[in-house]
């Protein structure tokens, strides 16, 4: 059923911090930044070339045109069309329910996801979240902030070309590995990637109710998914009063009709119903370390 929410006139700016609601739909800006936009594009060119090696990219032409056809409907809108990244796509054989967006746009999503969403708006609520992290750069926000000291020298060094953008900032501690700064958001940062996701799904004739209503099943318990949920709960902190936050949003969103659909979700299930994942490495034992007398 198509569902239309009407909006109010006016667009209020707010700043970086945590959103207060207000009489029209929120607008962020990026924060603090020791990294210009194309050092974000440069970052996530090499840490994509970094994923692609530790993961199965899926290439079946089904799944790919699919998560394509529904990025780009996304990137049309205002908001990440005017950040200039050069937003990319791409399947990864992976069963736990996740997808994460480096810093310029490349977007990983797992076959766990395209699982268990119920639903193509579903599935644009979370491309949109993580797109939003993107487009308000949070990943280098979150490096600079915590690299105050470090981080010019750094940078300074990979554009003398010395190293690397990755080599250079694995020398100061910044890489892609589970509590990254580049990966790993904020409370707050959450929910502004709920806010601005909101309004990317809206802008392409998604209702962004159905971002919440993702986000609910999966903290709700018995719905079997509780293995392949973890990762996703543990890279995505979950705001508090997230459905009402993203509710009290899409109110005052500019009037749309939604209800939006490629009409390949059906054929997609299908499709990723039949990837059979590689298995998942044992963790391996932590090395001997050597006492010294």
């Amino acid at each position: 059923m198509k569902r239309i929410v009407l909006a109010g006139a006016i667009a209020v700016a707010v700043s970086f911090g945590t959103p207060s609601f207000a009489q029209g739909p929120h607008h962020f800006q990026p924060g603090f930044n020791l990294f210009s936009k194309q050092q974000d594009v440069q970052l996530g060119e090499e840490s994509a070339s970094q994923v692609r090696k530790q993961m199965t990219v899926i290439s079946d032409p089904v799944l790919t045109a699919y998560v394509n056809r529904v990025g780009k409907r996304l990137v049309a809108s205002q908001e990440a069309t005017e950040s200039g990244f050069p937003f990319s796509f791409e399947v990864v054989a992976d069963p736990s329910i996740n997808a994460f967006a480096l810093p310029g746009g490349h977007m990983f999503i797992n076959t766990g996801l395209l699982r268990a969403v119920d639903s193509e708006a579903q599935l644009a609520g979370v491309m949109g979240h993580e797109m939003s992290h993107v487009i308000l750069r949070h990943g280098t926000n979150q490096a600079s902030k915590a690299n105050l000291i470090q981080l010019p020298v750094a940078l300074a060094a990979q554009m003398s070309g010395k190293n690397s953008m990755m080599g250079q900032l694995a020398q100061i501690g910044i890489g892609l590995g589970a509590n990254s700064v580049l990966l790993k958001f904020s409370r707050n940062a959450e929910s502004q990637a709920d806010l601005m996701g909101s309004h990317l799904m809206s802008e392409a004739g998604y209702d962004p109710m159905e971002m919440a209503h993702f986000f609910n099943k999966l903290g709700s318990p018995g719905k079997g998914m509780a293995g392949n949920v973890a990762q996703f709960m543990s890279d995505h902190p979950n705001p508090d009063n997230r459905e009402r936050a993203i509710e009290q949003e899409a109110r005052v969103l500019p009037q749309q009709k939604y209800g939006y659909e490629s009409g390949e979700f059906k054929r997609m299930k299908e499709v990723v119903a039949r990837i059979h994942e590689p298995a998942p490495k044992p963790p391996q034992p932590p090395a001997p370390q050597s006492s010294q007398q």
